[in-house]
């Protein structure tokens, strides 16, 4: 069964039906007559046969970090909330952080139109990145990095971090931080400066032996906190680049009989489910995962339907959580 078929058995023209499969004006008798052939007979629309005749596939690629994150996991709720709103499906393309394929899914999304649009939720932009992002013809939203020269929704870390430095220096004279590489210009860069920066505005200078790298991971949290306390035992407060690395930092501190807040303050950033349960609970920043990923998805349909073709940054606010790890 085809279109010709729907329409000779509805007693309609054959651009009657094409207009009732693409929500055009069709009048109230012949679209009862056409739907009711289309369930009698079971007839499913050509998705290919669809593209062809209006060039679009109400495809979405989406390209992610990793599948087994809370952040990650939040935003791509937001963006399917509204994508399927708006009648699109996504396609998920799972990276375990390897910029290469990251950028081998760009490629292959954008080649032949497979696809209307793109979502590239970024961890480390690289210049491979900025070159096949430069030459998509398909639009294209970066989520979690600003990046200048592309539509990018992302957390404001920075001030984020600012502020919840701000909270442990009400009390803390030796702070000590826990980062993340710095290519990720977002959780590494920004949140590193925003931490010096509100210790250099409480007039203190951190030594370099009270900075480390982390994964984001709970075990490399552990270790990168022994680690600060060898080089560092007078630390009295450990800011960390993300929830898991504290819930690391915690574990370590109380095996090595610091108590918590008391000996030494923690926070973290992400705002995980556990962060609300651990003993002590954990002063952290809640960044709207959901909401960008959300905004993110409308920018996009707003350009993938031609309504907005300008370069656009969104900033998203954050909240500071504070809870019981700090004093």
């Amino acid at each position: 069964m085809d279109i010709n078929g729907i329409a000779r058995l509805a007693g309609v023209s054959r651009a009657t039906v094409s207009r009732y499969l693409n929500d055009g004006y069709v009048s109230e008798e012949k679209r009862r007559l056409i739907k009711q052939v289309i369930d009698e007979t079971g007839y499913v629309p050509s998705q290919q046969a669809k593209t062809l005749r209006t060039g679009k596939t109400n495809l979405v690629g989406v390209v992610i970090p990793k599948i087994n994150s809370q952040s990650v996991s939040r935003m791509v709720a937001g963006l399917t909330s509204v994508l399927n709103e708006s009648k699109y499906q996504m396609l998920l393309a799972n990276t375990d952080n390897n910029t290469g394929l990251e950028v081998e899914y760009l490629k292959l999304f954008a080649e032949r139109n497979r696809v209307d649009g793109i979502v590239l939720i970024a961890t480390v932009i690289t210049p491979a990145h900025r070159k096949v992002l430069g030459e998509t013809r398909v639009p294209v939203v970066v989520l979690g990095q600003e990046l200048s020269g592309c539509t990018s929704v992302f957390n404001d870390d920075y001030h984020a971090l600012l502020d919840v430095t701000n909270i442990v220096l009400e009390h803390g004279t030796h702070p000590a931080f826990i980062g993340v590489l710095e290519d990720d210009v977002s959780a590494g860069q920004m949140r590193h400066r925003g931490f010096l920066d509100a210790c250099r505005d409480h007039g203190i200078e951190v030594p370099e032996r009270a900075q480390c790298v982390s994964d984001f991971t709970v075990d490399a949290g552990y270790l990168a906190a022994e680690r600060l306390l060898e080089a560092y035992p007078e630390a009295d407060a450990m800011v960390c680049a993300s929830d898991n690395i504290a819930f690391g930092a915690m574990t370590c501190l109380r095996e090595y009989g610091r108590r918590i807040p008391q000996d030494v303050q923690v926070t973290g950033v992400g705002d995980t489910d556990l962060a609300r349960v651990i003993t002590p609970t954990l002063t952290t920043v809640h960044h709207h995962y959901k909401t960008a990923g959300m905004e993110a998805a409308k920018v996009l349909v707003g350009a993938m339907g031609e309504r907005d073709d300008v370069d656009r940054e969104v900033r998203m606010s954050y909240g500071v959580l504070r809870r019981n790890s700090t004093l």
